[in-house]
């Protein structure tokens, strides 16, 4: 098993608050897990685990968005925990991605909690606005979002770093038959997560790029992604000349 170290806590920590504030206000996307467990991995010098446990997480949460006030589990604490797990139980992926949903439930709740608690700053808000008080609102707005920063940078400091000892206790005395059952959720949950991506975006007519896409990954022999993405990037790019001739064509019908 490896060790955390107080500096790699710490940047990691870091890099929890940097991006929760991007999750916060939805500006750059730069808490995708995938970006995130690369980030990570990178700190842990070891690059390899972040991507592979990133595509994993980005996978699981494909499908999951806030909408309105609901808000799903926490992209950022999957992230992370996921490449911080696999990494100090020296573990596979899958088994990481599904020890770290409990965190990523954790931090939903306290995002929850600062939703309802954070309104009642609204009526100091309101009451600047109709002062015409800017500077009182940017001061309520930057004080909430550097709590918000705060409570992250609190939480995955504490998971990572000084918890580290009691979740390396509790992995290892799984039984093995549990941590195959997590490593077996673990492998699931990407399958789920694009399912649920794929309820809201398959329409019919784009079903048959999905099966040659399925046929390509499955049974084409390439070396890599590369020439996969090459050829969802032209066909996508057929797709869109195809639909934009279509709708000017329409037009110059309308027009005649």
């Amino acid at each position: 098993m490896q060790e955390i170290t107080l500096v790699q806590g710490l940047l990691i920590s870091i890099v929890a608050a940097i991006v929760g504030i991007d999750y916060w206000l939805e500006a750059f996307f730069i808490f995708r897990p995938i970006i995130v467990s690369t980030i990570v991995g990178f700190i842990l010098g070891d690059v390899t685990t972040g991507l592979i446990t990133g595509g994993i997480t980005e996978l699981v949460f494909a499908g999951l968005t806030p909408a309105g006030g609901t808000q799903p589990p926490n992209p950022i604490l999957a992230g992370i925990m996921a490449t911080v797990l696999t990494h100090i139980n020296n573990g596979d992926p899958t088994l990481g991605v599904s020890l770290a949903l409990p965190f990523s439930i954790l931090m939903q709740y306290i995002i929850l909690f600062c939703y309802s608690t954070f309104s009642f700053a609204m009526k100091f808000a309101d009451e600047a606005a109709e002062n015409a008080d800017t500077k009182k609102i940017a001061h309520i707005n930057l004080s909430l979002t550097f709590l918000i920063s705060l409570l992250y940078f609190t939480v995955v400091f504490s998971s990572t770093y000084l918890a580290q000892d009691a979740i390396k206790s509790v992995v290892t005395s799984m039984p093995e038959w549990l941590s195959h059952a997590f490593s077996v959720i673990g492998g699931i949950l990407p399958a789920i997560g694009f399912g649920m991506l794929l309820k809201i975006l398959l329409k019919m007519n784009n079903l048959a790029y999905f099966i040659l896409g399925f046929i390509l990954v499955s049974f084409a022999a390439f070396n890599n992604l590369l020439p996969l993405a090459l050829i969802g990037f032209a066909l996508a790019l057929i797709n869109y000349y195809t639909t934009s001739n279509s709708s000017n064509q329409e037009e110059d019908n309308e027009g005649i």
